[in-house]
């Protein structure tokens, strides 16, 4: 495949090119297995390139993980070459966690038998707007204390971290007080028709109910929204069981 700007060969089919530094794709969808990955660059909605990524689980406990990170860091490689716009990804929860951890684009879980057409059925949705904000400036309300102590806080800073979450409302604490300061379990539960969810904060006998807002606009789409923010707290080690 040559650059579509310059038409300059490129190694790949969809990669980003580093010759007139312009983009040949715009989103990876990712199909994760534990032993084997696909990724499928899209450009608009055609397919342009697939590549296969694939790993022997080692059986191993001291070299489990390094095996692990090596094959997301595989995967992870092959995100990176496009520079997409959008990354999704379907399959193995471990897998994607780990994926997650290695790349530095927003990544969205696809809960689809068929995430390729899956993602092409999102497009046709308007898009979400964007609310590039600090913790700080989303955090509102007039409950200030959370459950938790600073795992509470980290459970809320990886929620706020989702770029279409506008809002976290804290909320009062019920049972035990502040809760205990570590076993921090969260859970967004299922959005309202206007896209908004609910995190479930735990620590010990105390449950703090914290209001999301979100930018989904519906119920459907908070769905999307919810998806992932579950997905990013079960990467960060907050996910309630």
């Amino acid at each position: 495949m040559d650059c579509r700007s310059c038409s300059s060969a490129l190694e790949r089919p969809g990669d980003y090119c580093l010759v007139c530094r312009s983009a040949n794709a715009d989103t990876v969808v990712v199909e994760c297995d534990r032993e084997r990955a696909t990724a499928t660059t899209l450009l608009d909605e055609a397919v342009v390139g697939e590549r296969v990524v694939t790993t022997e689980i080692v059986d191993d406990e001291r070299w489990a993980p390094t095996e692990l990170r090596n094959y997301a860091g595989r995967v992870a490689d092959e995100v990176r070459r496009k520079r997409p716009e959008e990354v999704y990804a379907a399959g193995d929860r471990e897998v994607i966690a780990t994926l997650r951890a290695e790349i530095h684009h927003p990544l969205y879980r696809v809960r689809d038998d068929e995430p390729v057409e899956a993602v092409r059925r999102r497009r046709g949705e308007p898009a979400l707007e964007v609310v590039d904000a600090d913790f700080a400036e989303k955090l509102g309300g007039s409950h200030s204390t959370l459950i938790g102590g600073r795992d509470g806080r980290a459970a809320l800073e990886t929620v706020a971290d989702h770029p279409h979450v506008k809002k976290i409302f804290p909320g009062p604490i019920d049972g035990g007080g502040s809760g205990s300061q570590s076993g921090v379990r969260a859970k967004a539960t299922r959005p309202d028709d206007t896209g908004n969810v609910r995190l479930l904060l735990r620590a010990g006998s105390s449950v703090q109910e914290n209001r999301v807002v979100t930018t989904a606009g519906d119920r459907q789409r908070g769905e999307h929204v919810r998806a992932d923010l579950n997905e990013a707290l079960t990467a960060a080690g907050f996910r309630e069981k």
